[in-house]
């Protein structure tokens, strides 16, 4: 690491009286080369840009002085891959992340039901309930979820959000029979007889919530307002919405619009309609003094691993009956990847199966290496890859947008669905860095939580916020700290066409930072996770302040 001194700052116009100065901290950033550097004291202009960042023995110039007092001073971290709306709809509904049964989950359910109407709700993981000391190792069904909500229609969404729990009620408002079948992309769970059980996956959870009453524009609002907040709490000044419609981007503008927007969006379309819908004139680059983008779609290949809806190169090895589910087929993603390539939008493919990362990647090849080189192409998750399409992210100049916490959520079940032959490239962030490939970091909120302190611990040591395994899971796959700083920051950043802009403390960047409790790069690896932000700014103005 190298005490940072910007000449640029030399070069600059006198200082002015509207300057801020945030003295004695303990600060890092990058540059733009990614090289790690320290400062001292950060120098923001009345506009809410950096001019200059200076090492603890500078001189300094006038302006208004803030005192730091030894708080560890970072960039703005950058989500490269949430689910910015489904955060805040979390704080609205009931909330089974944490259930470790069956019964404590109908318990939650029972307390936190609304007076009236659905009974909504997500984050339930069968992989995490137990029964007399052992994993219940089956989904869920309508008649547990009945003896909870009784006749009002109930709908939960599994924690990956690719299956989803309904009770009865649920399915006679959808009509569903035991002759409803299922569509191409999903699967209806279905007992011994052929009658559904009340789980819905991937493409099928659409027969369940087209019957839902669709939510009012204040309740959206709310959900929006709910999700800012939560960002900017845990340290976030960026997120890269992966997946939204029309109705979604306007409320995102008219927020942006009437100065409610706390954070910097870079939204993917949810596939080529929406893409078409929100953009028909082509890309939306930054605007809205770089709050709001909207340059990129996101495309579906496959489900999750959860679910066993992550499409697989062969069966599954503790359920040899199915492979998965292809969502998108391998000939219409290609020509999805091709067309919206031609119109100069950014794609980003969620791909968890090998299977389907290598048919991501085979859509990719299609684009020239031009288009692939300047419209920087991602694939989200790349979960489980075969080692034979490892090398592809470098060599077709697509980016890895991955989730660390995944890693350290997933491994006991990665282990159960594929066997210990089949990991070689799961969840492989140092093999594809090492390649020559570009990475970014995210969370996948609010499938993980969205601290991104907890994606540093995982990527520091490969481990659950609970220290196991010792060493860390496949620990030849871990990052170093600064590898994991530079994910959440400039990373996300260049995967977001806005590392001109944003991910370093450099001058005419905007003043997006945070402080920090501890120093990540010095504290103990087991106590990363536990690193609490105490103050978000946005452009220079504070957005959060830990009481």
């Amino acid at each position: 690491m190298k005490t940072l001194l910007l000449a640029a700052m030399l070069a600059t116009a006198a200082p002015s009286l509207a300057d801020t100065l945030y003295t004695n901290a303990n600060g890092y950033t990058l540059d733009g080369k990614g090289t790690l550097h320290r400062f001292a004291t950060l120098l923001v202009d009345d506009n809410g840009k950096v001019k200059a960042t200076l090492p603890a023995k500078a001189a300094l110039p006038s302006g208004t002085r803030v005192d730091m007092k030894g708080a560890t001073l970072w960039p703005g971290l950058i989500d490269a891959h949430g689910h910015v709306m489904r955060l805040g709809e979390l704080k609205l509904v009931v909330d089974l992340r944490d259930t470790g049964s069956i019964a404590e989950a109908q318990a939650r359910i029972k307390a936190g039901a609304p007076a009236a109407g659905w009974i909504m709700g997500r984050g339930w993981n069968q992989e995490r309930w137990f029964q007399d000391g052992k994993l219940i190792g089956r989904f869920p069904t309508a008649a547990e979820l009945d003896s909870v909500t009784g006749d009002r229609p109930a709908w939960f969404a599994r924690v990956d959000g690719h299956a989803g729990w309904a009770n009865t009620a649920a399915m006679k408002a959808a009509g569903i029979t035991k002759d409803t079948q299922a569509p191409d992309g999903g699967e209806i769970i279905r007992d011994a007889a052929g009658n559904p059980t009340g789980v819905f996956v991937d493409k099928a959870m659409a027969l369940i919530t087209r019957a839902i009453p669709a939510d009012d524009a204040a309740r959206l609002d709310l959900v929006l307002t709910k999700s800012l907040e939560t960002m900017a709490e845990v340290g976030l000044t960026g997120a890269h919405d992966a997946g939204m419609d029309k109705d979604t981007w306007d409320r995102y503008v008219r927020f942006a619009e009437t100065g409610r927007m706390t954070a910097r969006i870079y939204a993917m379309a949810g596939g080529p309609d929406n893409r078409k819908a929100i953009a028909p004139n082509g890309p939306i680059p930054w605007g809205w003094n770089d709050l709001l983008a909207m340059q990129s779609m996101k495309l579906v290949s496959d489900g999750a691993l959860g679910s066993r809806g992550a499409y697989l190169i062969a069966p599954y090895a503790d359920m040899p009956s199915t492979r998965g589910l292809e969502i998108t087929p391998a000939d219409k993603l290609k020509t999805f990847v091709t067309e919206a390539s031609r119109e100069g939008f950014q794609v980003n493919t969620h791909a968890i199966g090998d299977q389907a990362n290598r048919s991501t990647m085979d859509a990719y090849a299609a684009v020239p290496l031009a288009e692939r080189v300047k419209l920087r192409h991602r694939n989200e998750h790349a979960q489980i890859v075969d080692m034979a399409d490892l090398n592809r992210f470098a060599e077709l100049k697509v980016i890895a947008s991955m989730q660390p916490t995944h890693a350290t959520s997933d491994k006991g079940m990665a282990e159960a669905r594929l066997g210990e032959a089949r990991l070689a490239g799961a969840y492989a962030w140092q093999q594809i860095k090492k390649s020559g490939a570009q990475l970014a970091f995210g969370s996948d909120f609010p499938v993980e939580p969205p601290e991104p302190m907890f994606g540093f611990h995982a990527a520091v040591t490969r481990q659950s916020r609970d220290g196991l395994p010792a060493g860390g899971w496949r620990p030849w796959e871990k990052v170093s700290r600064e590898d994991a700083f530079a994910g959440f920051t400039l990373w996300a950043a260049r995967a977001g066409h806005n590392e001109d802009k944003v991910g370093t403390l450099e001058p005419g960047k905007w003043a997006d930072f945070i402080t920090l409790a501890a120093d990540p790069f010095t504290a103990p690896e087991g106590d990363l996770w536990k690193i609490k932000v105490t103050g978000t700014w946005l452009a220079g103005k504070r957005v959060f302040e830990r009481k």
